[in-house]
């Protein structure tokens, strides 16, 4: 659940503006895409499989960087 208090003297498009950013780094909308239309179990494990490569490349770079 994302939540956005609205500082005083604010105007709402600002409050707004935090709220989409807040939604985009939680992953809302991605979530929401993903729930909107069924995905068979074989797609599944295929989306599963590149998800976890891009994840252990990720991963790697950023053991690169540290040394």
């Amino acid at each position: 659940m994302v939540f956005v208090k609205v500082r005083e003297g604010e105007p709402i498009e600002d409050a707004l503006r935090r709220f989409k950013r807040e939604c985009e780094r939680n992953g809302v909308l991605r979530e929401i895409k993903r729930r909107g239309h069924y995905v068979s179990p074989g797609i599944k494990r295929k989306l599963k499989a590149i998800e976890s490569r891009r994840k252990a490349r990720r991963m790697q770079s950023r053991r690169r960087r540290s040394f």
